[in-house]
């Protein structure tokens, strides 16, 4: 299960260096992915062999201080939900202020593992200044400075020894798990309804590891799966409607503890940006994904209108448009079997190997007929191809100049496997090699 570690503190302390910092100088960072709400990060990282995912709290702070009480407060609150490790930041420079007390005297009352970083720490010179931060009442100080790094390798050391690498036992090993994500209202809790029904008798109920997230064994019509349940988890006290942070998080756990990730689209509105961002997100963790258009019932139709909303779905998740989408009611049921067993194609594709002379004797002539653009006189030649022994479709392409294989190449190639093989709904990664 994925450790998350949320950094928290009054606007302008660096938390936005920090983050960047911590991403930036890991050389296994997977990617970074800018959060659903505008200005919210959340990015990969690794240090000593662990991989965690790093929040940037910073950026909902509008107007003067006043803001403190309401919007602080949630972020915090959030953090301390969510996250193994919180990481407070103060300025050094700046020294002790009110507004760090608040947030020092909230961050007291978590028994989550709360590290205090005094940034710009530069040198001995102003070490001596942060030894008033020590008044906040936490146990373990570091000074660091984000801008140039120095400190942040301590910090670390102690950040990974709060993570459970425990192995996690997994009561349902073996069976694909499915995660149905999407914008609140879109319906996430009434198709989990529709699909689990009345027939509570052939289902179990697991708390999952995270604390709210619930996982349900779907044993029906010969599918068996584990549902993943996000929706309605949002605690009303604390989280107010427009912050989306809560879901966010929670969509960002359970994308990357799925095997098919289901985006759930309310029809009425169409797909927003933030839909796209769940899907980025579940592409670039190489999930397998459903598109659901809910509330279809409530549609004025026309004869085109399905074709048409498709086109324009396919439209605005290009190039990577290769994926299921299914016009659905939650609410009366309509179409939720044929998800069932779209869900479980898609599994099934995910998990596809192709033979390696199976592959060569349909690409190779494909290739030849179409080869790579000559760049600077020199000629690409493609000889071999292999499927990688990885859990998700991935292609390795063995070339005498893999180097000048440019993306449109790329995505030639991508097209032609997706048109002699059924990797519908399945990112596929596609690399070039010295042969």
């Amino acid at each position: 299960m994925s450790n998350i570690v949320a950094i928290v503190g009054r606007p302008n302390v660096g938390k936005s260096t920090l983050f960047n910092r911590l991403l930036r100088k890991r050389q296994a960072i997977v990617d970074d992915i800018s959060g659903v709400t505008r200005d919210r990060h959340y990015g990969k990282s690794d240090w000593n062999g662990h991989e965690f995912t790093v929040i940037d709290t910073g950026g909902y702070i509008h107007g003067s201080d006043d803001t403190f009480e309401s919007e602080i407060r949630k972020q915090v609150e959030l953090a301390i939900d969510e996250a193994n490790v919180i990481l407070m930041m103060v300025d050094n420079q700046v020294g002790m202020t009110e507004m760090d007390k608040e947030v020092a005297h909230l961050l007291r009352k978590t028994e989550k593992p709360v590290l205090l970083v005094v940034n710009k720490v530069d040198s001995n010179k102003n070490l001596n200044d942060s030894y008033e931060f020590f008044n906040l009442g936490f146990e373990k100080i570091f000074t660091v400075s984000s801008m140039t790094g120095s400190g942040t390798g301590e910090l670390l050391d102690e950040v990974v020894t709060y993570f459970d690498d425990s192995e996690y036992r997994d009561d349902f090993e073996g069976l694909p798990r499915v995660t149905i994500v999407g914008r609140p209202n879109a319906g996430k809790s009434t198709l989990t309804n529709a699909l689990l029904g009345e027939e509570r008798n052939i289902v179990t109920d697991i708390a999952g590891t995270t604390r709210d997230t619930i996982e349900t064994l779907y044993n029906k019509f010969g599918h068996e799966f584990v549902l993943i349940d996000t929706a309605g988890i949002r605690k009303k006290g604390k989280v107010s409607e427009d912050l989306e942070f809560y879901s966010v998080m929670r969509a960002i756990r359970s994308v990357e503890d799925c095997d098919v990730c289901v985006l759930m689209i309310d029809a009425t509105r169409g797909m927003e940006a933030q839909d796209l961002n769940l899907l980025f997100l579940a592409q670039r963790n190489r999930k397998g994904i459903v598109i659901l258009v809910n509330k279809w019932d409530l549609i004025e139709k026309e004869t085109q209108t399905m074709k048409e909303y498709e086109a324009e779905i396919k439209r605005k998740i290009a190039p990577f448009n290769d994926v299921p989408v299914l016009f659905i009611s939650a609410l009366t049921k309509q179409r939720v079997h044929k998800t069932v067993e779209t869900i479980m194609r898609v599994h099934e594709n995910r998990k596809s190997r192709i033979k390696t002379s199976k592959l060569n004797e349909l690409m190779l002539p494909i290739i030849e007929a179409t080869p790579p653009p000559s760049i600077k006189g020199k000629y690409i030649k493609i000889k071999y191809v292999t499927q990688l022994p990885t859990q998700t479709p991935q292609f390795a392409f063995f070339a005498n100049l893999p180097q000048y294989v440019k993306e449109p190449y790329k995505r030639f190639i991508e097209n032609q496997l997706r048109k002699n093989f059924d990797f519908k709904g399945v990112p596929i990664e596609i690399y070039f090699r010295q042969k």
